[in-house]
């Protein structure tokens, strides 16, 4: 006879003490983590272009910028290697290792980007070793997300999985904000010709404190209960990774195919808004910055409700509730961008980051649902991989394609919105999870 697993219950696993130690550190790791991810994106639309792609930059602009827009993209095609890895290990060795890894290697990578001679300086190896920085940047984060999801989400009540799970969640439009508050500061406090020669280093370098401050915090936290669980009870998986490629393709598929629409309309916020801003519309950057910044604010707001909400009217509902915001709002969010008003701008923004913060605040706690324990670092993580690749990772690349063919930016937000009803098909498919027991008993 099994006993119930105190993951399942209202009281949940953990001490009020150890919840708070929990959600901070699963809250500072991602916010340092996404904060090195932003820091790289935002500098791709405003300054890397020159200074690592200096030749093509002066005979062909455009290409240029689209050829470092696909410098975002190459990370995310390490992330499933990433997750694979971190998925494996975290199943059988536990989350908080994997946590503490993956924060310290992001973190070196993104310290050493702050180092990089540019072309001027080294010419081709310039470039060469800033894509070998960004595929470590992305491995680390293909593993990151998962652990930091079930942390928070197997720490929970059972009534509050959607809450919990929302908190790393967050550290992306936090991390957004500090990374853009930053690049507002740098570029509203100094030269461009400063700002161009050795500004874009300060933000790079900060990253070495930051990740000093995340380790020591998340090596304060105590493991999972949920692998606390399988550790006495002998049930962890000796090959997670088989066992999930064999019994649990469909969730693998849906989880990624829910991911897409949210990280694709995301990464037009982080990266191709400001560039369209600054570049096309000739908007002035402090500006488009601090607007972007002010957006952030918006995007963390709506992201810890939409965890709340889904512990109270399901993940499907709110999910769905989201993906119907972003898909009705593309068209008129170009419009009102297009005007070239900074407020206008911002409030187009803002409005974006309700969609995004409904369908981006339940993923942790739907996710940890969708999978048993003994594969669930390895699939959540897996199925979060595939769905940034297939969304996020080229979106801006692919929006200055189309604008660049089209000269309209509507061709965006249409593609935006096949991206949004594909999400919505896989929420649908998954259904609902709410509710769903997490522990090792139940499996």
């Amino acid at each position: 006879m099994t006993t119930p697993s105190k993951v399942d219950t209202l009281a949940g696993p953990s001490s009020r003490r150890e919840e708070r130690k929990v959600l901070a550190g699963t809250l500072v790791g991602t916010t340092i983590e996404w904060y090195d991810f932003f820091i790289f994106a935002q500098l791709t639309a405003t300054l890397l272009s020159p200074l690592f792609l200096a030749p093509l930059n002066q005979s062909n602009p455009g290409l240029a910028q689209i050829l470092s827009f696909a410098l975002i993209g190459i990370s995310f095609l390490f992330r499933p290697l990433g997750a694979v890895v971190a998925g494996h290990l975290g199943d059988r060795l536990g989350r908080k290792a994997m946590l503490v890894f993956t924060l310290v290697m992001m973190g070196a990578a993104t310290a050493l980007i702050g180092m990089l001679p540019t072309y001027a300086q080294i010419g081709a190896w310039a470039p060469i070793l800033l894509i070998l920085l960004r595929i470590i940047q992305g491995f680390s984060a293909g593993g990151e997300w998962g652990g930091a999801a079930l942390m928070a989400v197997e720490h929970a009540p059972l009534n509050k999985r959607g809450l919990f799970g929302a908190y790393p969640q967050i550290g992306v439009p936090i991390g957004m904000i500090l990374a853009t508050g930053l690049l507002f500061f740098l570029n509203s406090s100094m030269s461009k010709e400063d700002f161009a020669a050795w500004g874009w280093r300060v933000p790079f370098l900060l990253s070495i404190v930051l990740i000093v401050v995340g380790y020591l915090i998340r090596r304060a936290v105590a493991e999972s209960p949920v692998f606390q669980e399988m550790a006495a009870r002998k049930q962890e998986s000796k090959a997670p990774l088989g066992e999930l490629v064999r019994s649990h393709k469909k969730p693998v598929l849906y989880s990624t195919m829910i991911f897409i629409g949210n990280n694709a309309a995301g990464y037009l916020l982080i990266a191709f808004f400001i560039a369209y801003a600054t570049r096309t519309l000739q908007m002035p950057t402090p500006q488009v910055l601090l607007a972007t910044t002010l957006a952030s604010f918006g995007w963390l707001i709506f992201t810890l409700a939409g965890g709340w909400i889904s512990d109270r009217i399901g993940r499907v509902k709110t999910f769905l509730t989201g993906y119907a915001i972003i898909f009705v709002w593309m068209i008129p969010m170009f419009a009102l961008i297009d005007t070239r008003n900074i407020w206008l701008y911002g409030l187009a923004l803002f409005v974006l980051t309700i969609g995004l913060g409904l369908s981006y605040g339940p993923m942790s706690a739907m996710y940890a649902e969708m999978f048993p324990a003994n594969v669930r670092y390895s699939g959540i993580s897996i199925g979060y991989a595939f769905g940034a690749i297939l969304g996020g990772a080229f979106a801006a690349t692919i929006a200055e394609t189309l604008l660049q063919a089209t000269k309209w930016t509507g061709s965006i937000g249409i593609y935006i919105m096949i991206l949004c009803v594909i999400s919505a098909i896989g929420v649908v498919l998954a259904k609902e999870t709410k509710g769903r027991p997490l522990g090792v008993s139940h499996h």
